[in-house]
């Protein structure tokens, strides 16, 4: 009898990671630079196919929502 493999949980992108995908590459580039990181890193931190949602000492979550607030107001 056959079992199964486990597979591993889908990781649902957060809202501000789901923001950060629509931008354009300009876009996304400046806010790496601002958080310090490659804007291969941050693309890849925010697909929810990744172990944690964004690299732990450099996250653009910080810019990303700055941007967003500065967008709507």
């Amino acid at each position: 009898m056959r079992i199964p493999s486990a597979r591993p949980q889908e990781r649902v992108p957060s809202e501000t990671q789901t923001a950060f995908a629509k931008l354009s590459r300009h876009r996304r580039a400046h806010l790496a630079e601002a958080a310090q990181t490659s804007l291969v890193k941050a693309c890849r931190s925010g697909r929810a196919a990744t172990e944690s949602p964004w690299p732990s000492p450099r996250r653009p979550e910080k810019q990303v929502t700055a941007h967003l607030a500065k967008k709507k107001g």
